[in-house]
Order: C-alpha cells, then sequence, then structure tokens
C-alpha cells in the first residue's frame, strides 16, 4: 500500500534535504586559506638562503627562526654584527635602525631578527709542525669556543697539515670534539686552502639555516691542491660566515706564504662578515674564543627581496649601514659583501 506523505513534511523533508547538500558541498571544497610551505632541502649554498617559489602563486614561508612571511621570490638574507668601538657587541637595536644597499640602490627590509639561534659551525684547526710551540693553547681556545656556544649548536672538527681531514663530522658533543683534538699531534707543512674548501663542503649536511667556519691558523698555505683563487670562488658561493684567529710570528714570519697568511684570512672573512682577530698572547685566546662565540650568539639577521629580478648570475654587493639612535658613539657594522644572483 502507498503511504501518502503531507504537504508540510514534504516541505519539512525538502529543507532538510537542501541543507545536508550544503553541508556535503562545503567539506568537499577545498580551503580558502593559504597553506604554509613544506621548507625543502637546500639545492645551491649560494645567494638567498631561501628556495624560490613561481611568482604566479606566492606561498607563506617559514624563516630561519619560526617566523612566517609571504614572498613571491628568493629572499636575501644578512647576518649582521655591530660593534662599538672598544669592540663590545651592541644589541638591542632595531629595523629602522638599519638600511641595506644592493649594487648601490637600497632594499627595503622586509624581515628582521635578533634571536640566539642555532648555528652550524666548523673548526678549522691547524695542525701542521709550525703550530707545535702553540698547540695546547691552540687546543684549550677550541674548547672554550664549543662550551660557549649555544647548547643546540652543532660542531664538526676539520684538521690540516699535509692534507686537511674530516676528524669529526657535526655534532653536540663537546667531550666527543675535546678528546679529538687532545690526541693530534702537530707536524708537517700546511694546507690551509683544503681545510677550508673541506670545512665548506661539510656544511652541505649542516641541520641549522646558519653556519659559520671558526679557523684556527698560525700562517699561509704552502701545501693545497686548491689554490687561493678556488677558496675565494667557493667562499663567495657560499652563504658562510668566516672568523680567524691568526697565531702569526713577528713580521709575518720567515717565508712568503706566512707573511701572506695574515691578509689572507683577513680578506676571507671580511668577505664573509665574518672577523679575523690576531693573538698577540697566546693567554688571550680563551677570551678571543668566548669573544667569537658570543658574537655569533648576538648577531642582528635582516631580510629584503632583491628589487633586481633578473637571473643573470653575477655577483651583487651588499652594504649594510646604521641609523643608530642618538648618544651612541660610533658604531661598526660587519655583514657579508655580496653574493651570486640566481642563475649562476
Amino acid at each position: 500500500m502507498k503511504t501518502e506523505v503531507p504537504p508540510a513534511r514534504r516541505w519539512i523533508l525538502a529543507i532538510c534535504c537542501a541543507a545536508l547538500c550544503g553541508l556535503l558541498a562545503s567539506t568537499a571544497a577545498p580551503s580558502a586559506w593559504p597553506q604554509a610551505a613544506q621548507p625543502g632541502p637546500q639545492q645551491t649554498p649560494a645567494g638567498p638562503r631561501q628556495p624560490s617559489t613561481p611568482a604566479a602563486s606566492p606561498q607563506s614561508k617559514k624563516l630561519p627562526f619560526g617566523k612566517p612571511i609571504t614572498t613571491s621570490t628568493e629572499m636575501t638574507l644578512v647576518d649582521t654584527s655591530v660593534l662599538d668601538p672598544l669592540g663590545r657587541i651592541v644589541t638591542g637595536l632595531r629595523q629602522d635602525n638599519f638600511r641595506v644597499f644592493e649594487d648601490g640602490v637600497e632594499q627595503e627590509t622586509v624581515y628582521f631578527a635578533s634571536d640566539d639561534v642555532p648555528v652550524s659551525i666548523g673548526v678549522i684547526f691547524d695542525m701542521s709542525g709550525s703550530m707545535a710551540d702553540k698547540i695546547q693553547k691552540s687546543r684549550n681556545a677550541a674548547v672554550q669556543f664549543f662550551r660557549t656556544a649555544n647548547p643546540q649548536d652543532e660542531f664538526f672538527l676539520v684538521d690540516f697539515n699535509d692534507r686537511a681531514e674530516l676528524i669529526t663530522p657535526f655534532t653536540g658533543d663537546v667531550d666527543q670534539l675535546q678528546n679529538q683534538l687532545m690526541y693530534t699531534a702537530a707536524h708537517g707543512m700546511t694546507a690551509l686552502y683544503d681545510g677550508v674548501y673541506l670545512g665548506l663542503s661539510q656544511m652541505r649536511s649542516a641541520h641549522h639555516e646558519r653556519k659559520a667556519l671558526l679557523i684556527i691558523s698560525d700562517g699561509g698555505d704552502n701545501h693545497s691542491r686548491y689554490t687561493e683563487t678556488d677558496i675565494r670562488r667557493f667562499v663567495q658561493e657560499s652563504d658562510v660566515q668566516i672568523y680567524a684567529i691568526g697565531l702569526f710570528e713577528p713580521n709575518g714570519g720567515p717565508t712568503p706564504e706566512e707573511q701572506h697568511g695574515p691578509a689572507l684570512l683577513a680578506d676571507l672573512t671580511q668577505l664573509t662578515g665574518g672577523r679575523m682577530f690576531v693573538v698577540q698572547n697566546l693567554s688571550e685566546l680563551p677570551d678571543i674564543s668566548t669573544k667569537i662565540s658570543m658574537e655569533l650568539r648576538n648577531q642582528y639577521v635582516l631580510g629584503y627581496i632583491p628589487s633586481n629580478r633578473s637571473q643573470d648570475g653575477k655577483w651583487r654587493k651588499i652594504k649594510v649601514r646604521l641609523r643608530p639612535p642618538r648618544g651612541l658613539p660610533p658604531l661598526t657594522v660587519y655583514a657579508k659583501t655580496g653574493y651570486y644572483g640566481a642563475g649562476h
């Protein structure tokens, strides 16, 4: 027998069916809120740190310190240290205290941070024969550097004499690094360029966005396969800050290579925004190591999207200038001097 549904009930059933269909359609439709881009592996060490996204589909990017920002192109990040006339670290500056120029054109700073974040650090340690009388205090300086770093930092150790060798891959175990340093003897010649090359190559397996090398050496190179030109080029292509502790002989030493050592290390550090510290007295080594460690923990990071969008692969010069608050003495800025643009 066929049962007749009253008109009023048919009307109620129609409304319920329409509401149910609408609900199903809304849950099946894609969300209108943007999804955060998942960070991928860094493909090349040169230039901006962030992987590029197509200009037609901007996405939300998560920068190294966890602060999302929306962009449709690569961002260049510049690690920056600020020191007073006595060489002390200046903290507490704001974004509007900095101006960033690329090839002479001022850029808009769209990202700013001054957090103490973990760093991937490589120590490039000179074990050549000329270090024999300085080796123990140099070891102590390296250990002091490890122990005053951010507890979440990771380190590797490369030493060099006739050849460069990776002694300890990335680790957070300071005791392991200390033990490795204590059981090596100084002998042979100085393959400094090979040590720097090996250190920069090791950075490809770094786990942190920020990267730095600390070179501890007493002179120039006299036994490398790589040349100074090779190393300079590799440094320019790598987004790695270089610091150096120079234990130089008076007047640079007896050989042309040793006399060239101070200029070489000063040039590499300046290129990357790091610094070279010349040791006048071996007793200063622990303090210098602590100073470098603290400087790495108190840097500003400036981010900008280059106004030059051409992918010509050319070297682009960077200059960071200050607009310091009133009442401060003259301040000095250390930042990398440039990078290779996309297409390199």
